[in-house]
């Protein structure tokens, strides 16, 4: 069975302006989406679903869904701070959305395959999609077998200020023991990569240090668990106007209740994408460099 690519692409992009999620970026205006897209056909992956806010379905389908009829069959499910499970009613002050794994929940109705996740507004490179599409596709014979691809902290930075990582351990079986989120990852003067740790001590990472990018890969069965832990989630939260229910969260709480295995899958891709506007210039250097050299052709779709 084709794995599914699962793409969030809700987010408010706070921090660049705008959505990002549809700024035209290749040579002939490809947004990063189109990249990931492309990258994830040629891994092997059967259908795309996109998870976005009703607010811009109208742009969303015109200009990016309708490129992609013909390649691959694409779905499109909403994010809602009012989509709560039964017995839940979302606080009227309520504004911001819930986080990444109430997105990602989004999709329990139309994916029953195994699956990856990814970000809208990061270019995650061909091998990233290879590894992960190569490990959703292997047989399981049991829940909570689960995967990421663990970008090496080195491949993942911007020089235009500092970046948040999920930094990660993993046990000598190479499964996950545990991601700690860095919010202020940068570089140092002399060109370490350092973060401050909650402690004030500034500390460096090594530069092949494992980080999530949000490249998960899950099956179904993640929804399950995703609903239960949402529910502990707002029994707590509910009322607090900025908490969020993040997929790192729930990866936490299934591995150390022993209910989940997480693989980190090693890449080499060169992870970029557009996280401050002053980022934008560089990222449309590297796409036309990219088809210079013919790793993506003129039309991609």
């Amino acid at each position: 069975m084709k794995p599914t690519l699962f793409v969030l692409a809700a987010g408010m992009g706070s921090r660049y302006g705008g959505l990002k999620q549809l700024d035209p970026l290749g040579p002939q205006g490809q947004t990063i989406m189109d990249y990931s897209i492309y990258d994830a056909i040629q891994a092997g992956f059967g259908k795309v679903v996109f998870v976005i806010r009703k607010d811009f379905e109208k742009d969303f389908r015109e200009k990016i869904l309708s490129k992609y009829e013909g390649h691959i069959p694409v779905e499109v499910v909403f994010q809602a701070t009012d989509k709560l499970p039964e017995g839940y009613v979302c606080p009227a002050d309520r504004t911001k959305p819930w986080g990444t794994n109430h997105a990602v929940m989004m999709g329990s109705e139309v994916i029953s395959e195994p699956f990856a996740v990814i970000n809208a507004d990061d270019f995650y490179g061909r091998d990233a999609f290879r590894v992960m599409a190569e490990d959703l596709m292997r047989p399981r014979d049991r829940k909570g077998d689960y995967s990421m691809v663990g970008f090496r902290v080195g491949n993942t930075m911007t020089e235009n200020g500092s970046v948040a990582r999920g930094v990660c351990s993993k046990g000598a079986d190479g499964n996950l023991t545990g991601v700690v989120e860095r919010t202020a990852i940068s570089y140092a003067p002399n060109g370490d990569i350092v973060f401050t740790d909650e402690n004030g001590i500034e500390q460096t990472l090594d530069p092949m240090t494992p980080v999530s990018m949000n490249l998960w890969g899950f099956t179904s069965d993640y929804f399950d668990y995703s609903e239960r832990e949402f529910r502990t989630f707002l029994d707590k939260d509910l009322n607090t106007p900025k908490a969020e229910f993040f997929i790192p969260l729930v990866i936490d709480t299934l591995i150390h209740s022993g209910e989940a295995t997480v693989k980190v899958l090693d890449t080499d891709s060169r992870w970029f994408g557009v996280t401050y506007a002053a980022d934008r210039p560089g990222v449309v250097e590297k796409f036309a460099q990219l088809h210079a050299e013919g790793i993506y052709p003129d039309k991609m779709f």
